[in-house]
């Protein structure tokens, strides 16, 4: 996106900035204020890149023309129905608008709203609760974040002993290793495959399989995270990938084998992502979201003794939608769960970026 370009995305009497993600005012505000791996610039790159929407950020700035408060967006079009909207990120749990000290978070939300009515966008969606602005709101799931500070010991206790830490142990107890990804392969081949397996158990399309070549070269590669795998008599049962920047460290993916689920080693597999984090001075560990009815994995996620917050979304112009494709997505998951995996890949392959 040029900065012409950029530009003609707002009204003239917008006071809102548009910047591109490669612009150093925006990279400088998200290193100094950007709490989330979600808010550095390389994970929005990798979404536009993926799903060929186009990605930027929005900010407001002082009289010196310093940014104050900012936020990544996502352009995205769907074109049955005709809409256009600005996302805060899709394909994101969770990403609130970057509020620097002293800034005024309140300003960002108005100039939103009216940016919002002036460019003609059906709506503007912010993975977050955002006050200051006339605005709709909707509890969409749950966030369940645990303090890593102390020492792995001590984090390890604060478990519940039935649900967690007695199935770490069995784990163990019946073989499971647990290892490190060091390679691609080791997250679009390896954790690719048992992906794709739960999601199909799931009844959800896939990711599309670039995705997670993006995701190797442009984050985990750069430090942004890591990926892990169980293995039982030498065959993968189960992984997870993690996002990690400053303080925080993300669950954001798991999988595994359901003819290996008795074995528990998605209980190892997360321990050893705390571990990490831990070990290397992590403040916060973020189980990443759990969907309105999703009570087995809330409660799985609970047994960690996280603190669970309701997860809020925020959407100025438009109501937020309802569950009208509810009856569609019932559909679409029971022929994913009865067809071969190709098929759960190939409607992940056409379909997945509309899913934003």
């Amino acid at each position: 996106m040029s900065q012409s370009r950029a530009a003609a995305t707002s009204s003239p009497s917008s006071s809102l900035t548009v910047l591109e993600l490669d612009d150093e005012r925006w990279q400088d505000f998200v290193a100094s204020s950007g709490f989330s791996v979600f808010h550095h610039p390389s994970w929005a790159k990798l979404l536009a890149e993926c799903y060929g929407y186009r990605c930027f950020a929005a900010a407001v700035t002082d009289e010196q023309g310093r940014i104050t408060a900012g936020m990544p967006l996502m352009e995205v079009k769907t074109p049955l129905r005709r809409r256009r909207r600005w996302i805060s990120l899709p394909f994101t749990d969770y990403c609130p608008p970057i509020v620097a000290a002293g800034g005024n978070g309140n300003r960002l939300a108005a100039e939103l709203r009216r940016a919002q009515s002036e460019a003609g966008l059906t709506e503007v969606e912010i993975r977050a609760e955002l006050d200051g602005t006339s605005s709709s709101s909707q509890v969409r799931g749950y966030r369940h974040t645990l303090a890593m500070e102390g020492d792995t010991d001590a984090v390890f206790r604060s478990f519940s002993r039935s649900r967690v830490q007695r199935r770490i142990e069995i784990a163990v107890e019946r073989g499971i290793v647990v290892t490190m990804g060091n390679e691609a392969s080791d997250l679009d081949n390896v954790f690719y495959g048992l992906h794709l397996m739960t999601r199909r158990r799931l009844g959800v399309p896939i990711q599309p399989k670039r995705f997670f070549r993006l995701l190797w070269e442009r984050l985990l590669q750069e430090g942004l995270g890591f990926v892990v795998l169980a293995h039982a008599e030498g065959r993968p049962v189960a992984g997870a990938v993690f996002l990690a920047w400053r303080d925080s460290v993300i669950y954001k993916f798991g999988a595994s084998d359901p003819s290996a689920l008795k074995l528990h080693p998605n209980n190892l597999v997360i321990w050893r992502g705390i571990e990490w984090g831990c070990e290397r001075g992590y403040r916060t560990f973020d189980f990443g979201r759990t969907d309105l009815g999703a009570e087995g994995l809330r409660r799985f996620k609970n047994g960690w003794n996280p603190v669970e917050q309701p997860l809020v979304y925020t959407t100025l112009g438009a109501e937020p939608q309802g569950s009208s494709a509810g009856v569609a997505e019932s559909a679409l998951g029971t022929v994913i769960r009865h067809s071969p995996l190709w098929v759960c890949r190939a409607l992940g392959e056409t379909l997945y970026r509309y899913a934003a």
